[in-house]
């Protein structure tokens, strides 16, 4: 930092509480003129997250919003409680079934990355085959994915490092449980393929500039005991700036690319049985409908966007005339996922507050149904051919995770964790799953829940949450977190707003692009359900969302700031301006829009919070959440989005940025980050909203 740096910083260290308890941040003039718009950038600067300047700027924040913080929890301090909730809450453990293997994550130092473990049948032990721990031995690590082999002789661990989204591949030998020397750095937004027992296709980044717009381009491949620098280069697609993703079966690797000019997809196949790596292209699609499921048996298994509910079709790879329907339509019932095994397909459905499994074979024959109770989530986690035996999970808001299994030739599921212990009574609570209608009089999805003794007279405490993008499909999730505050007379409500997919590809499409504003809407019409039906009022509903969900938080507080008592965005996107210019961005034209065109750009610049703030509002008391480290959302959209809600005369309600430091999107690595990075959100919302 230079000398006129450090005396404007000991300058503001004297007088950093403005009005709203917030630090003041310096305005730099950068007007911006285009479509016949103008802003001013005026605090730009805060983009450039290498400088001393920016860093020192990051601390001084994070070090009101820490005293803040403290004050809260002389107050309100959950983090013991959810330590022992946590502590007894046997049955939320993940256990991955794969390939005949149990593995499962533990952690036995709270301030350490969980560590892996595997089971080789249910009658023996488990045992430790990694510890990211001992890999990274000062930074923040987690155990991204794992991936067996065909023949399970050796096992892929992704670790993400800091929370980065570049994350580093390393291998154990699954018959001596011991690391081999194999390392694959710098792997982004990829899968890990098995070439059978012998080697891994994974995609490569390039990028130079942690924030900078993503490249990762390419897909190599890397032979087992052989150094990284000489993985063959199976894929080039920097030159047209393609978008690529790949899978493989036993015999065949299948590559996916969407080519940035053509405007097309492209699919191709590659035998791996062959001497020679040779992909050869299979289909085109030019109107992005076709959506590849899975390969089996010399049959390609795709579904398109013609039927919204989603369906199973099948053609043969070397005749496309060879083209039927396996699995149809089921109105109202969205197909959510599917699973193919030797004998059978697999598929997950939602309907609204309820979701089943359903198993057919090859020809579409139905063979059984699994149901979870309502307001339940189930998922599929793995089949044992040889014993017929279908396992998966069941979880929901006020039940933990438990693991069964069930024969598909009996009818009653197995309970495979029976001894959890009871933290709540989880009859006490009601998920009530429900619709409203939007200012279009269209039904909108939410589910609501509550402690079944409330009674509802507009008084109470209410967390309002919505994601609302790329599609993405909501379920219930435990947490104990959410279920302490609900137990303490709080309410929790998602709203499933256009933009998602929980009704389809149709759903998703009337809020994304030019209809992006429909489900930032729908957002705000739920606030006013929530009110006019008297679960909550103005002075007692908190907004929360994640991601996209921050977008979603930005628009309803900028927007409607007189329905919201205390907004808490999570790493958003604020800046709509510059979104496409960092990261992942480019990727996301379709789903936000394209700002150097002038309609995408008009629209963009209706809904980005950031430009929609306005000087002589005094907005709702705001709790900023991002990560120093984020290379999904970078965390500059939090800070240019904090300063300009601080810098306001108007602005009375305090607005506090927490910026974690060393994390990423998804937040704390370890055990001990996480349970505190949840503790602080749930303080702030028992302070603020309930009486202390």
């Amino acid at each position: 930092m230079n000398l006129k740096s450090f005396f404007f910083f000991v300058f503001l260290s004297a007088n950093v509480f403005s009005q709203t308890g917030s630090l003041l941040t310096k305005k730099i003039d950068n007007k911006i003129s285009k479509f016949d718009l103008q802003f001013n950038d005026a605090y730009s600067w805060l983009e450039n997250l290498d400088s001393d300047e920016v860093k020192q700027w990051i601390n001084n924040q994070n070090s009101i919003s820490s005293t803040n913080y403290s004050k809260v929890k002389k107050k309100v301090s959950t983090i013991e409680k959810l330590k022992i909730y946590n502590s007894e809450t046997t049955g939320s453990v993940a256990i991955n079934f794969k390939k005949g293997f149990k593995f499962y994550y533990s952690t036995i130092n709270p301030k350490e990355s969980p560590l892996l473990f595997l089971q080789r049948d249910e009658n023996s032990k488990f045992v430790e085959v990694l510890n990211p721990n001992k890999v990274y031995k000062k930074k923040n690590v987690s155990i991204d994915d794992i991936s067996n082999s065909l023949n399970s002789k050796y096992l892929s661990c992704a670790l993400r490092v800091n929370g980065s989204d570049r994350l580093e591949v390393r291998f154990v030998d699954l018959n001596s449980n011991k690391m081999i020397k194999d390392s694959l750095t710098n792997v982004k937004f990829s899968n890990i393929s098995w070439n059978k027992d012998e080697g891994v296709f994974y995609k490569l980044n390039i990028n130079k500039r942690h924030f900078a717009k993503d490249s990762t381009y390419r897909v190599f491949y890397h032979k087992l005991n052989t150094s990284q620098s000489v993985d063959s280069l199976i894929f080039e697609g920097t030159d047209i700036n393609s978008e690529i993703s790949f899978f493989n079966d036993k015999s065949m690797f299948f590559l996916i690319e969407k080519n940035e000019k053509l405007f097309k997809k492209r699919y191709y196949y590659a035998d791996l049985n062959k001497g020679k790596f040779e992909l050869i292209l299979f289909h085109e699609d030019f109107d992005n409908s076709f959506n590849f499921i899975n390969y089996h048996k010399g049959r390609i298994y795709y579904s398109t966007k013609k039927y919204n509910w989603g369906e199973v079709r099948c053609f043969d790879l070397n005749n496309k005339e060879d083209d039927k329907q396996i699995i149809p339509q089921y109105y109202n019932n969205l197909l959510v996922d599917h699973d193919f095994t030797d004998k059978n397909i697999i598929c997950q459905y939602k309907t609204q507050g309820k979701t089943y499994l359903s198993v057919y074979d090859y020809d579409g024959k139905f063979i059984k149904k699994i149901q979870a109770p309502e307001g339940s989530n189930i998922t599929y986690s793995d089949f044992d051919e040889k014993e017929n035996d279908l396992y998966f999970n069941i979880d929901s808001y006020t039940n933990p995770r438990k693991n069964f299994k069930i024969n598909l030739s009996k009818e009653n599921a197995i309970l495979l964790n029976p001894n959890e212990e009871v933290v709540y009574d989880y009859q006490d609570f009601q998920v009530k799953c429900i619709s409203f209608k939007n200012r279009e009089n269209i039904d909108i999805p939410i589910t609501v829940v509550y402690k079944k003794n409330i009674k509802f007279d507009g008084s109470t405490p209410c967390l309002l949450e919505a994601y609302g993008g790329f599609g993405l499909i909501s379920s219930a999730h435990y947490d104990n977190s959410l279920l302490n505050f609900i137990n303490k007379g709080g309410v929790y409500a998602f709203a499933e707003i256009r933009g998602g997919g929980e009704k389809g590809n149709d759903w998703h499409k009337k809020g994304s692009g030019l209809n992006k504003i429909n489900g930032l809407n729908d957002f705000i019409d739920a606030s006013e359900f929530l009110i006019k039906e008297k679960y909550t009022n103005p002075q007692k509903l908190a907004i929360t969302g994640g991601s996209h969900g921050g977008l979603v938080v930005g628009y309803a507080l900028t927007e409607r700031p007189d329905l919201y008592k205390l907004a808490l965005p999570k790493v958003g996107v604020f800046d709509m301006m510059i979104a496409h210019k960092y990261t992942v961005g480019r990727y996301h034209l379709d789903e936000f829009g394209d700002p150097e065109k002038e309609t995408g750009f008009k629209s963009l610049f209706s809904y980005s919070p950031l430009h929609k703030i306005k000087d002589n509002i005094n907005y709702p008391t705001t709790i900023i959440f991002t990560a120093d480290n984020d290379d999904r959302v970078p965390p500059l959209h939090s800070y240019k989005f904090a300063a300009t809600l601080q810098n306001r005369e108007a602005q009375k309600n305090p607005v506090f940025l927490v910026t974690k430091k060393n994390l990423g999107h998804y937040g704390g690595n370890t055990y001990h980050k996480s349970v505190e990075e949840d503790a602080e959100f749930y303080d702030y919302l028992i302070y603020y909203l309930m009486k202390q």
